[in-house]
C-alpha cells in the first residue's frame, strides 16, 4: 500500500504477543451471536487480534483522558472528559459490524466501569423516497447519499455531552425505518461503524474523522471483498423467501442465476466503483489497518507512526 512508510507492518504472530491474555472474555456461542452474516470469526482471532487491539485503544484512551486534566489545568477549571469516539472504516461486506460489535463486547467486558455504546452511519443514509427524487438510487452507498452534515452535527452533539437520537436502518427492507430512532445516552466510549466514516468533509473546514480519539480501517483485496460479498448475498437469498417484506424476497423467489448476475453488476458497477474512489483513498488516515486474508483471518496489522 502506498501508505505503508507511514505505519508498523506487524504480522499477526508479532501482533499476538504485544499483551498477555489473563482470561478470554467471550466463548465461541458468543463469538457466533455477535457476528454477521456470512462473516467468520474465532476465540483464536479475538486472543491473537483484538484483546492486543483493545489494549491499545486504552493506552490511546489514557492519553486522551490526561490530555483533557492537562487541559483543565492551564485553564483552572474542570473540564469533564469527553467521550471517546472510535471510528470503523472499509469496504461493505468486509466484516466492519462483527468487528465494531465485537470491540464494543470486549470493552465493555474489559472495563466494566466505561459506558460503551454503537452506532452505524447506515442510520444516516437518506431515506430511498429522497434518493428516488434525486436520482441517486444507484448511488446508494457513495459520500452524496449520506446526510453528513446531520452525522457531523450528531457527532458533535454527543462530543459535547447531550442525548442524540440515531435514525434506524434496515437491512431487511433496504430503508430507512420511519420514526423509529436509537437513543445514545452520554457514552463513555462510542463507536462508530460504517463505509464512509473517514471519507468525505461536509464543507472545507470539518470532516466526520476529526470527531475520531482512534480509527480502524478493515482491509483485504477487492476479489476477496467481491467472493465476501455475493456468498453474502446468496446466503441472503436462502432466507429471505420466508419473508414478502424483505427487500431481497423478489430476487429470493425468482432465477437464482438471474439474481446472482444482478448482484455481479451491482458490485461492479457501485461497491467496487465506491471502494476504489471513496474508501480505500481514506486507508491512509486510519491509526490500525487490519488486512484479512481468506476465511476473514487477519494476517497483518498496521500501527501508524504519527
Amino acid at each position: 500500500m502506498k501508505e505503508s512508510m507511514n505505519y508498523y507492518e506487524i504480522p499477526r504472530s508479532e501482533w499476538q504477543s504485544f499483551y498477555t491474555k489473563e482470561h478470554m472474555p467471550l466463548t465461541q456461542d458468543e463469538l457466533d451471536s455477535i457476528k454477521s452474516l456470512n462473516d467468520q470469526i474465532s476465540v483464536q482471532d479475538v486472543e491473537d487480534v483484538y484483546i492486543p487491539l483493545t489494549h491499545l485503544i486504552h493506552l490511546y484512551m489514557k492519553e486522551f483522558e490526561s490530555l483533557t486534566l492537562s487541559k483543565g489545568l492551564f485553564l483552572h477549571r474542570y473540564v469533564k472528559v469527553p467521550p471517546f469516539i472510535i471510528g470503523i472504516a472499509g469496504s461493505v461486506a468486509v466484516g466492519k459490524s462483527t468487528v465494531a460489535r465485537l470491540l464494543q463486547t470486549l470493552l465493555s467486558r474489559l472495563f466494566s466501569r466505561r459506558n460503551v455504546q454503537l452506532i452505524t452511519t447506515d442510520g444516516f443514509l437518506y431515506p430511498n423516497a429522497v434518493l428516488e427524487e434525486r436520482n441517486i438510487m444507484n448511488r446508494k452507498g457513495f459520500p452524496e447519499s449520506y446526510d453528513m452534515q446531520r452525522l457531523i452535527q450528531t457527532l458533535n452533539e454527543i462530543k459535547t455531552g447531550k442525548d442524540v437520537e440515531i435514525p434506524l436502518y434496515s437491512h431487511q427492507i433496504y430503508d430507512i425505518v420511519p420514526n423509529q430512532f436509537e437513543t445514545i445516552e452520554q457514552p463513555d466510549i462510542l463507536i462508530v461503524e460504517g463505509i464512509n466514516t473517514l471519507q468525505l468533509p461536509a464543507n472545507e473546514q470539518i470532516y466526520v474523522s476529526d470527531f475520531f480519539d482512534f480509527s480502524i480501517f478493515i482491509d483485504a483485496e477487492p476479489d476477496l471483498i467481491e467472493k465476501w460479498y455475493l456468498e453474502r448475498f446468496e446466503s441472503l437469498l436462502d432466507t429471505a423467501f420466508l419473508d414478502p417484506k424483505n427487500y431481497y424476497y423478489q430476487y429470493a423467489i425468482g432465477d437464482r442465476q438471474k439474481a446472482l448476475a444482478m448482484s455481479r453488476t451491482v458490485w461492479k458497477n457501485v461497491n467496487l466503483k465506491n471502494l476504489e474512489e471513496f474508501i480505500l483513498p481514506t486507508r491512509g488516515r486510519a491509526d490500525v489497518i487490519l488486512h484479512k486474508q481468506e476465511n476473514h483471518l487477519v494476517d497483518q496489522i498496521s500501527l501508524r507512526k504519527h
